[in-house]
């Protein structure tokens, strides 16, 4: 109230003519208003249309300058630039109406992008209508063109303004797959177009446009049955159609692709589940290359295109080799001899850069759906197989190829070696990114040494690579890890035609013993008699648990568990493989059994008629139809050479024990007959299907521990002859110990006996065994950083990487540790849902590294934290940083408080290292004789904790950082620039809120505790650490994420 006091004094003094000054001194001085309308004109120009819109209504003054502005402007953005939004919305046709008439100098709309529009005006009702917007836009005289995304619109005004131009790119909003009936667009003839970008569009042709620049069609339904009859966009730069819906009649694209030739400027072909014909390509640029057809092409990229051939391809690369920059081949041209030839044309491609071989694209492993059901709504009727190409061909890749500096393969099993690509021809010396997804038969130290010839790599990218060997994949005999279920008894088929004495496999270590009795020799004479010269017959009978006798002598066999000989399986492996499968489904007859096995049912010595056996009648099937699948207390029944194998019970098995023999001792000793009991019973010859009793004892001993597939149950000969189908390599059970008892004890039991099976593993086994160790070793002198997803290695060593700066691992299930050795600046390691990580060991090997850089550690654990040992073993641990620990909780996770940190945990640390080097600030030790002096907590560290929430969930932040808590209580600075509406309520803390965005800045605000540190003695570390617990995914169930 003083003040008011003294004006009313002022009054008195000086009457009325003081007024005007008493009014003018009372109020803020309007500078605005002092403004001309030249310069609030020049103003408006930078404000949004919106913001000047609502200066309307603040004063007579702006109104004035607002209509002048308006009645001059000749370009309006009613999206501020923002092409990705809407128009604001409140909009009705007389207004939209109004705001336009003050607009007679128009030439340019951007930004119509109404989030609805009614289709027709409704009488008695303000809306925002189609007939509305064109009657504004024909207010506007001088309307060149218009900048719109909604469908309907536009093709109201190719109808009714077809002078109008289509600005910038056409992109419809509401496309979708399935294609959504409603979503319609007719194209003319004499479009004003040249962005034309279309999703889930019905769309009747592609007509003639000439203005047309850039077309891109994805999942386009083109109804007519000629819709690229009139096709020729001579302008043409774009053309890219993905997953549409156009004729099944490859005849019908033939206007399309001569059509793609006469566009002389085409740079970017891209064509994905197009079914052109095969061929055509090849014709179409031989006839148009002269002219220059093709010619500037820098972009090709072939996928699911069913009909294409190499010389389609071949053609197209060879034309646009001067310009080539980019090449994605879909997997079944993804092969050598396609290189080989390119390599014969003996062209130069100076521009390369990017390959992507086995190119799929991203909808299609995205899709949930069916291949049925993609067909039924349109798509082209294409099944893609693995890319078939093989190290020779990758070799010869680079020497076609010689700049090429990015590397994409997906899905190629026949790459083995990648060392082996490189050679005095193939240098990949530029080679700076290299991306491998689904290469299961790639070599692990293979892969280490190509890492480390490449002279210039910087970035690699591994997904589901290196997969983990299911359990016990030597005791099956599987060459494990490659996803093609090839077993090692199928693949050595080759070599069928030895003689009997020359008949091992080449891998007998995956092989159990064959007992040598009376009854097995007997067993091979009337198999050399059946056979004519003493040849067996094909044998596939191995892979239905069937094992030959090899010789009269006993012979040992090494068997041991030799998970590192058969985890990779070769091509010839997977070629033999596809041979196997074809040559058994063509001889399979009506009820799945083999005509060669039908033949070998009678042999002579078999004891007769085995459809008569005991077992039969006793309710084991013979196999008629399909296999049948025995439980892991199951075991064949039949007769074969005079001696029955009867169903055992294994409830029973316990009581011949004795009489049959410990099952150990006669798998140590193979030469010993098993078995002693009544009628010569074959009990435990190792094709017999008979399994542990006790699925607690492993017994990975050379008898039993590798598996025999016993997924068949058979009589006799028909079980040893018949040719398996693919899954039996993975439904396996072991050999064991168990004697068996007499055939009318419990006939049906071993059928219904519940399986054992850890579900981590694709053996069904119920040993528990230890991860295979597979360890990914990286040296090289430019690699920046390496992500991993899905891999199955175990251990990451980073042997001499001076350039390296980040890890990423995501879903590594068997990824537990990380050895440093030397990697001096790698500062960001991400481990997202990797299960079995040792977080211990891998946060002991970061922290012991030299302190170089600022570290930042992001975690997201699949179990509960020990939080209390957590920082035990941190702040108490010989490591020379300072140390924050954050537990973050939100779900869905949000990453806010993650990239914040980066941003801040850097200015921290300069003010540490401002103060040591220039101000001779005390630098704080950590040495063994540190922590020996400080046992107890806080470990001789200024620990304290920071809470708060995000986005409505906690965090809480445990850490010895200095300066923060001073910093974060600060001001918020009035004038400061910061890009995020952030304060300390949204996220742990704020720098740019308080302008403090530099250590000098910092240095101001933090003076007094700086004082007292230094009077006090307490050093500082110069380097920090960030840990990063995100918790979303400690129940064990993964959540769903796009960062990661």
């Amino acid at each position: 109230m003083g003040p008011r006091k003294k004006s009313n004094k002022f009054h008195a003094l000086v009457g009325s003519s003081g007024d005007d000054l008493v009014q003018r001194l009372s109020e803020p001085k309007d500078y605005i208003n002092e403004l001309s309308h030249e310069v609030l004109c020049h103003i408006f120009r930078y404000l949004p249309m919106k913001d000047i819109m609502c200066m309307e209504c603040l004063s007579r003054k702006l109104r004035e300058a607002v209509t002048l502005y308006l009645r001059v402007v000749k370009v309006v953005d009613l999206c501020a630039g923002h092409w990705w939004e809407y128009m604001p919305s409140g909009f009705t046709d007389s207004s939209f109406l109004l705001l336009l008439k003050k607009m007679p100098d128009l030439e340019q709309l951007y930004g119509l992008h109404p989030r609805y529009l009614e289709r027709r005006r409704i009488r008695g009702f303000e809306a925002f209508s189609i007939p509305g917007v064109l009657e504004a836009l024909q207010a506007c005289p001088n309307l060149l063109g218009v900048e719109t995304s909604h469908l309907e619109l536009v093709e109201a005004i190719w109808n009714y303004m077809p002078q109008v131009h289509i600005l910038g790119k056409f992109r419809n909003r509401n496309g979708a797959f399935p294609i959504p009936a409603e979503n319609k667009l007719t194209i003319p003839i004499n479009a004003k177009i040249q962005t034309l970008h279309l999703v889930g569009v019905n769309v009747p042709e592609i007509p003639c446009v000439s203005m047309l620049r850039h077309l891109y069609l994805k999942w386009v339904r083109l109804t007519k049955p000629q819709p690229f009859k009139d096709f020729l966009c001579v302008s043409l730069r774009t053309f890219v159609m993905r997953n549409c819906a156009g004729p099944t009649n490859s005849l019908k694209y033939v206007p399309l692709i001569t059509g793609l030739a006469s566009a002389r400027n085409l740079e970017q072909l891209e064509l994905v589940r197009v079914p052109f014909l095969g061929g055509l390509i090849q014709h179409v640029v031989e006839d148009s290359w002269r002219s220059g057809g093709f010619r500037n092409l820098h972009t090709i990229a072939f996928g699911a295109c069913k009909n294409a051939l190499e010389v389609d391809l071949g053609y197209l690369i060879i034309t646009a080799a001067r310009r080539l920059h980019e090449l994605r081949i879909q997997p079944s041209l993804t092969k050598d001899g396609v290189f080989s030839a390119l390599k014969m044309a003996e062209l130069e491609f100076p521009q390369f850069e990017t390959l992507h071989l086995g190119y799929v694209d991203e909808f299609l492993l995205q899709c949930k759906m069916s291949h049925s059901e993609l067909v039924k709504y349109g798509l082209a009727d294409v099944i893609e197989n693995p890319g078939i190409i093989t190290d020779i061909g990758i070799k010869v890749v680079n020497e076609v190829f010689t700049n090429i500096k990015y590397l994409l393969i997906y899905n190629c099993p026949h790459l083995h070696n990648p060392h082996h690509w490189i050679t005095d021809q193939s240098r990949w010396s530029r080679l700076v990114d290299l991306t491998l997804v689904r290469c299961h038969a790639i070599k692990l130290e293979s892969f280490s040494q190509f890492v480390e010839l490449l002279p210039s790599l910087e970035f690699i990218c591994l997904d589901q690579m290196f997969r983990e060997p299911p359990k016990g994949c030597a005791r099956v005999g599987l060459s494990a890890g490659t996803g093609i279920g090839v077993s090692s008894a199928l693949v050595s088929n080759q070599n069928s035609n030895n003689d009997n004495e020359d008949h091992h496999h080449h891998n007998e270590a995956n092989m159990p013993p064959p007992p040598i009795n009376n009854i097995n020799n007997q067993r091979r004479r009337q198999q050399q008699q059946h056979n004519g010269k003493g040849k067996t017959p094909l044998r596939r009978g191995n892979n239905v648990a069937i094992s030959m006798a090899v010789s009269d002598q006993p012979k040992a066999h090494a068997a041991e568990n030799s998970c590192e000989k058969s985890c990779q399986v070769t091509s010839e492996q997977i070629k033999a493989d596809m041979k196997a499968a074809t040559d058994s489904s063509r001889r399979s007859s009506g009820k799945g059994v083999t005509t060669e096995a039908a033949e070998a049912t009678t042999r002579p010595g078999a004891s007769g008629t085995s459809e008569d056996t005991p077992a039969s009648r006793t309710g084991v099937r013979t196999m008629t139809g399909s296999l049948v699948r025995v439980g892991p207390a199951g075991a064949t029944s039949g007769h074969a050479g005079g001696c029955r194998r009867v169903v055992m019970d294994a409830t029973h098995g316990t009581a011949t024990d004795r009489a049959a023999g410990s099952g150990r001792e006669g798998a140590e000793r193979p030469s010993v007959p098993l078995s002693s009991g009544p009628a010569n019973v074959d009990s435990v010859e190792p094709r017999v299907g008979a399994v542990n009793n006790d699925p607690r004892i492993p017994g990975p001993q050379t008898g039993q521990g590798k598996r025999q597939p016993s997924s068949a149950v058979a009589s006799g000969s028909q079980q040893e002859n018949f040719v398996p189908r693919r899954p039996l390599t993975r439904s396996c059970t072991r050999t064991s110990s168990v004697s068996l008892v007499s055939e009318t004890a419990r006939p049906r039991m071993a059928v219904r006996r519940k399986r054992m099976a850890d579900k981590s593993t694709s053996t069904s086994d119920p040993v528990t065994e230890d991860d295979h160790v597979q360890i990914l070793s990286l040296k090289s002198k430019n690699l920046v950083g390496i992500t991993l997803t899905n891999c199955g290695i175990t251990d990451l060593v980073l042997k001499d990487c001076p350039k390296m700066m980040f890890i990423h691992a995501t879903r590594c299930r068997v990824l537990k540790h990380l050895r440093v050795e030397s990697a001096p600046i790698v500062n960001r390691f991400d481990y997202a849902q990797c299960k079995k990580l040792d977080m211990e060991q891998v946060l002991d090997q970061i922290l012991r590294m030299p302190p170089e850089r600022n570290r930042i550690i992001y975690m997201r654990p699949m179990h509960q934290i020990d939080s209390v040992a957590l920082e035990r073993q941190l702040f108490q641990g010989p490591y020379p940083y300072h140390i924050a620990i954050v537990h973050e909780f939100s779900n869905p996770p949000n990453i806010r408080n993650k990239v914040r940190i980066r941003s801040w945990m850097d200015t921290i640390a300069n003010i540490s290292q401002e103060l040591i080097k220039y101000e001779f600030f005390p630098e704080a030790t950590r040495t063994e004789e540190d922590v020996k002096k400080f046992p107890k907590y806080p470990w001789g560290r200024d620990i304290y904790t920071l809470e708060g929430l995000v986005d409505g969930a906690p965090y809480s932040m445990i850490t010895d950082f200095p300066w923060l808590r001073t910093l974060r209580a600060a001001d918020p600075n009035g004038y400061s620039r910061y890009d995020f509406e952030d304060d300390e309520s949204t996220t742990i803390y704020a720098p740019r809120r308080k302008g403090q965005l530099s250590a000098d800045i910092c240095m101001e605000t933090i003076g007094e505790e700086i004082s007292e540190r230094r009077q006090s003695k307490r050093g500082v570390f110069q380097r920090v650490v960030v840990l990063f617990l995100h918790h979303c995914d400690t129940p064990g169930e993964p959540v769903d994420d796009d960062y990661i």
